[in-house]
């Protein structure tokens, strides 16, 4: 259950140098994928579509969502310098290596804020804030987020929220 738990179970089959997390709803949009590589090519670790960044804007956010990633961007920027737009979106292309050095492979990096929270989160916020910790070479391209597909949500507004503040 949950993107993370679906990263795990792929995770023994991955053989390439770069990873791209790809929302499978339809609010991320295929046409960025080249320009995630192009710049991975110029030697990022990171790069993340942001949904607000430039002109990209999220179709996809009500005012609580919109509240909400404006608050943990600019908490996890305070807390660990780091200059995002968007921490929490999932279309990124970065370092297959990272998930180990990072221990976002690890039970342990999510057990408490999940048990605190009953839920089951995804490793993108703590991705973030751990490649900001290590002061990894990160970059962002604008990444609009259109409408998902039926237009239904699967968000945990509150648990997530709070399971991810923890987090930080």
């Amino acid at each position: 259950k949950g993107f993370r738990h679906a990263y795990m179970e792929v995770l023994p089959y991955i053989e390439g140098d770069v990873i791209i997390t790809f929302s499978p709803d339809g609010n991320s949009l295929p046409g960025l994928i080249p320009e995630l590589i192009r710049k991975m090519r110029e030697g990022y670790d990171m790069v993340i579509a942001s949904r607000y960044l430039g002109d990209a804007r999220s179709d996809d956010d009500d005012f609580v969502t919109a509240f909400g990633n404006w608050l943990f961007t600019r908490t996890v920027n305070l807390l660990f310098g780091a200059h995002y737009t968007d921490v929490m979106v999932i279309l990124r292309a970065y370092k297959t290596q990272l998930i180990y050095d990072l221990d976002l492979n690890r039970d342990e990096s999510y057990e408490l804020s999940e048990k605190i929270f009953r839920t089951t989160t995804s490793w993108e916020p703590l991705l973030s804030v751990r490649a900001a910790k290590r002061k990894l070479n990160v970059t962002e391209i604008p990444g609009p987020e259109p409408p998902r597909i039926g237009g239904k949500r699967k968000l945990q507004v509150l648990r997530w929220g709070a399971a991810y503040y923890f987090q930080f």
